[in-house]
């Protein structure tokens, strides 16, 4: 299951993690993050134990948000070492987020 990020837990669960961390910036009126979400839930299990999978609400989480210029969402970071290696915006195949992860692993 994709784990929730949120303002309190991105710095230890994100930033500081040693693998890859992928996080959909969602809301829950956006209708093409509801979309997404499917596609972000499979990852998290395909790609469990070798990459983070995640979602933050950007409703609840004005800070984190805010720090990294989210403007649009659906919009899913690509974190490694704590920096962000590459970015999706809109709603996407999943091929799109594979091919990403597998670059970045």
């Amino acid at each position: 299951m994709a784990k929730e990020f949120n303002d309190q837990n991105f710095q230890s669960d994100v930033l500081a993690s040693d693998k890859l961390t992928v996080v959909d910036f969602w809301a829950e009126w956006c209708g093409p993050c509801r979309a997404i979400g499917p596609v972000i839930e499979e990852l998290s299990k395909e790609y469990d134990g070798k990459v983070n999978v995640g979602k933050l609400n950007v409703d609840n989480n004005p800070t984190v948000s805010m720090n990294y210029g989210i403007t649009s969402i659906p919009a899913i970071l690509f974190i490694k070492g704590g920096q962000v290696v590459d970015k999706l915006v809109g709603a996407q195949p999943k091929s799109n987020f594979v091919k990403k992860i597998e670059a970045h692993i």
